[in-house]
């Protein structure tokens, strides 16, 4: 999916529990975008956005950096169904840590399907489908994300290296045919929950994540 461009258009303090940031918010324009919905044909151009938490001397060497999709019920409501919630304050954590790193926080709901679509998608899950069999289901692919616009955003902070925060090969692949290397990848696994069993193992077995 080529930008046509990519712009910052906020850039201010940001104090959180896990320390002082910069908080940036970008803005893609797409143009023709692919459809993750046969049904629902894609317009020609689509604007992505995303922000981006920015703490200390990101230019020093290779920062910490994670790509999070959003994700109300587990970032927000702290779902016990997804491990979202844990992997983002794994991160925070992380960079707070070593106390330089970005976090991208990409407006992806449901691996891109949205909020709407991703509770259709609970529905089935309820009865016994898994996460990609739901998404099919309802017409979507089995996961509608694409990482083009952090690659973007990341080249625009001046940076063609990073340490990544992730259990998804296609995040790092998706920044290596960007031109960012990945110098290490940093697990994100986190401790399991009885109803995040199956979730876990659909993303291992069929998505490829390498988590345990």
């Amino acid at each position: 999916m080529p930008f046509a461009s990519v712009l910052k258009v906020a850039d201010a303090d940001f104090p959180t529990r896990w320390g002082h940031f910069r908080i940036l918010g970008f803005e893609g324009l797409i143009d023709h975008p692919i459809a993750c919905n046969d049904d629902l044909p894609a317009p020609a151009t689509r604007i992505e956005s995303a922000v981006a938490l920015v703490m200390g001397d990101i230019h020093a060497e290779p920062p910490i950096v994670r790509i999070h999709s959003q994700c109300l019920t587990g970032d927000v409501f702290h779902s016990l169904r997804c491990d979202c919630r844990q992997q983002l304050e794994l991160a925070m954590a992380l960079i707070s840590e070593t106390g330089t790193g970005i976090l991208l926080y990409e407006q992806q709901e449901g691996r891109g399907i949205g909020l709407m679509a991703k509770l259709r998608a609970y529905e089935l899950q309820d009865h016994g489908r898994d996460t990609i069999e739901a998404n099919l289901e309802l017409g979507y692919k089995a996961d509608c994300r694409h990482y083009e616009l952090p690659a973007e955003i990341l080249k625009s902070l001046g940076l063609d290296a990073v340490r990544l925060i992730t259990n998804n090969p296609e995040k790092v692949e998706a920044l290596e045919l960007a031109g960012i290397t990945v110098t290490e990848r940093i697990s994100a696994e986190v401790p399991s929950e009885p109803t995040n069993e199956l979730y876990l193992q659909t993303k291992r077995e069929k998505m490829g994540h390498l988590v345990s």
